[in-house]
């Protein structure tokens, strides 16, 4: 099993979702989270003065599937998530040793 994590734009939210659903995920965790990258904020003004944001929101989505499913989720995520500008956020895949369903007892592939 791997969990796919990637924090993407929150107006890319409803698209990266509606793809993930279409191939049959059905677990999903969504946080709002603020952070930058390579942009490092940026300045706006407000009511005449000029001030520095330094975290940006974005939308973190985490998913644990099946090994064999990672590669299809992660080409729908970075299709559905691209606007081509800087920002666009980042996917990372790591291994899950053990997944147990609480209210079952299942585990491992059965509890996803």
């Amino acid at each position: 099993m791997k969990k796919v994590e990637c924090i993407i734009k929150p107006f890319k939210l409803e698209d990266v979702k509606n793809a993930i659903c279409e191939l049959g995920i059905t677990g999903m965790t969504v946080s709002e989270v603020r952070g930058f990258g390579r942009q490092k904020g940026h300045t706006e003004i407000y009511r005449g003065a000029e001030y520095q944001v330094d975290f940006i929101p974005k939308i973190k989505l985490e998913m644990v599937v099946a090994t064999d499913r990672v590669e299809e989720l992660v080409s729908v995520i970075q299709r559905e998530a691209n606007t081509g500008r800087i920002g666009d956020g980042k996917i990372f895949v790591s291994s899950i040793d053990q997944s147990i369903r609480i209210r079952t007892g299942e585990s491992g592939k059965d509890s996803l």
